[in-house]
């Protein structure tokens, strides 16, 4: 009798393997990055239908296989249907699933923390009512997902001195976070940011993604453009595998 499992996925990728079948690429509440063939999902008359389309939350009943697995059946939790319906947020979405491809893994022990953040995102992005709240739900997913992985960066002082009272500070992505002018005096690679930066993506950093903070009010696109970037920069210098979106991402701007 072969095992069956069910879980909460988002769909990632797709990839054809015959004129009927496909491999879904998910990321799962339970068991992080799953891979399922749907069978006859281009068939017509397929059971499984738009379920099996990018950036769609399902809940899935699956046979485990040798070495991919079997969809049997998929619920829709969630299709972010507005997504579709706007360029820019398509893009964000697209940039955002890389980096749980990037970063994801099979069986990780983060799973639950990354979907739950992924499927917050996706939801937030979808309802986002202004470019600008696209944009800081793009920010809070960049820091949040970081920070999940290991990777967070430190904006609240200086990593050598713990100056905080610095107009401007330096970023470093090697040392992963801010240095005030001096401390950052021998450092090569280095991206100059105003307080009110570090001060705005600490803040996003600290608190919870839903939290309405007095940036939700304040920040420009401009702002947020400028922070999107530095985080990309960072993001692509610690990712395990190479970006393919980041190229969509600036013609956003």
């Amino acid at each position: 009798m072969k095992e069956q499992f069910t879980t909460n996925a988002i769909n990632l990728k797709s990839y054809s393997i015959s004129e009927a079948d496909k491999i879904i690429l998910m990321y799962s509440k339970e068991k992080g990055l799953i891979r399922g063939i749907a069978k006859g999902i281009k068939k017509t008359n397929s059971k499984l239908g738009g379920r099996m389309d990018l950036l769609v939350a399902n809940r899935m009943m699956l046979n485990k296989g040798r070495n991919l697995d079997i969809i049997c059946q998929a619920e829709a939790l969630n299709t972010f249907y507005n997504l579709r319906n706007d360029i820019n947020k398509l893009f964000y979405a697209m940039y955002c699933c890389e980096i749980v491809t990037n970063f994801g893994t099979e069986n990780d022990p983060n799973s639950e923390e990354i979907y739950s953040l992924f499927y917050t995102f996706l939801d937030s992005l979808s309802s986002a009512p202004t470019k600008e709240q696209s944009m800081l739900s793009v920010l809070r997913f960049q820091l949040k997902i970081m920070n999940i992985t290991g990777y967070s960066p430190e904006f609240s002082c200086c990593l050598k001195c713990q100056k905080t009272t610095e107009k401007e500070f330096y970023f470093s992505i090697e040392q992963g976070g801010i240095l005030c002018n001096q401390c950052a005096e021998h450092t090569v690679k280095k991206i100059r940011i105003h307080n009110k930066i570090t001060k705005f993506l600490n803040t996003l950093l600290s608190e919870d993604f839903n939290i309405h903070t007095k940036y939700d009010d304040l920040a420009t696109e401009k702002v947020c453009d400028i922070c999107i970037n530095l985080l990309k920069k960072y993001i692509e210098y610690y990712s395990p595998k190479h970006f393919k979106t980041t190229q969509v991402l600036e013609s956003t701007r």
